[in-house]
């Protein structure tokens, strides 16, 4: 069946003019890109005019302050020492979770028997909600009923009563556990599936020809992962930086500032002391580092790829 000339014109007018084949894709996505643009740069632009007025507990000044937010976000030890905290705990936990994350996808990637059963019960921690899981752990940390000192006193021969969450000694040590619990299994899932797609022929053919596994892991599989491995390292990161469930679950930040990160020490900031302006301003600053740190990042990813 022949297609009439008056249906073709305007098909061949459609795809040539304003809305073409090049153009055309940007045209389906505009209404979904405006909606997210809309919702997310309100809020954002809202908090940039915030950090520059006098908004707090004592008076609601709306007034242009300049940057006198900026100026004590400067100055604020406290805020340096939680941005402190944040860096140095992404710093620990991060490496823990990818070595840990790894080697559950090298265990795995072959096919066993129970296979599913054990990934499904492996990636169980990560469908806890942080605030959960962090509330389960404070029980479990608990000095004189929580299992963990039971457990460790029954290998020690005697009772212990470590306070956890209370001696600054023990406390980092209690948040990463949790951390490193939840999360983990985030790390597991996707360098699984990324360990999945690797070529078998090639590694196959390293064996037979006597390499070993080390040079395998290191000159075929993590080469052929590396986009991925990127990928989830980037959002670890980001996670690592803005978390604040787990924390404050555990210690609210306590003993005292030992654990605050900063973003306990922004919501302390907003809704427990209401210096509203202030908090913005620290909100503000960390969305310009988090911008800064993912497009160098995605810039990396991009010459490596």
């Amino acid at each position: 069946m022949s297609v009439p000339r008056a249906t073709a014109a305007v098909s061949e007018q459609w795809v040539g003019g304003p809305f073409g084949d090049s153009r055309f894709k940007y045209f389906l996505i505009a209404p979904a890109l405006f909606i997210m643009l809309s919702i997310a740069l309100f809020p954002l632009i809202n908090l940039l005019v915030v950090s520059f007025q006098g908004i707090s507990i004592i008076a609601e000044n709306k007034s242009f302050h300049g940057i006198l937010n900026y100026q004590r976000l400067a100055g604020d030890s406290r805020m340096w020492k939680s941005l402190l905290h944040t860096v140095g705990l992404l710093l620990v936990a991060l490496p823990i979770e990818l070595i840990f994350g790894m080697a559950m996808a090298l265990l795995f990637v072959d096919k066993m028997r129970g296979r599913q059963i054990f990934v499904a019960l492996l990636v169980l921690p990560m469908v806890i909600a942080p605030i959960v899981a962090g509330a389960t752990w404070r029980l479990m940390f608990d000095n004189q009923f929580g299992p963990i000192n039971q457990i460790i006193g029954w290998f020690a021969g005697r009772d212990v009563t470590i306070v956890w969450l209370a001696d600054s000694s023990f406390v980092w040590p209690a948040i990463l556990a949790t951390e490193v619990w939840h999360s983990t299994p985030f790390m597991f899932i996707i360098l699984l599936a990324g360990l999945a797609g690797v070529d078998r022929s090639q590694i196959e053919s390293a064996q037979i020809d006597g390499a070993s596994a080390a040079r395998i892991f290191f000159k075929i599989i993590l080469p052929a992962i590396r986009p991925v491995l990127a990928v989830a390292i980037l959002i670890r990161a980001l996670d690592l930086f803005r978390i604040f469930d787990i924390i404050w679950a555990l210690t609210r930040g306590g003993p005292g500032t030992v654990t605050e990160t900063i973003s306990t020490f922004t919501f302390v900031k907003a809704f427990e002391q209401f210096d509203t302006s202030f908090a913005a301003a620290v909100a503000i600053t960390v969305v310009l580092i988090l911008t800064a740190v993912t497009i160098y990042a995605l810039r990396r990813i991009e010459i490596a790829r």
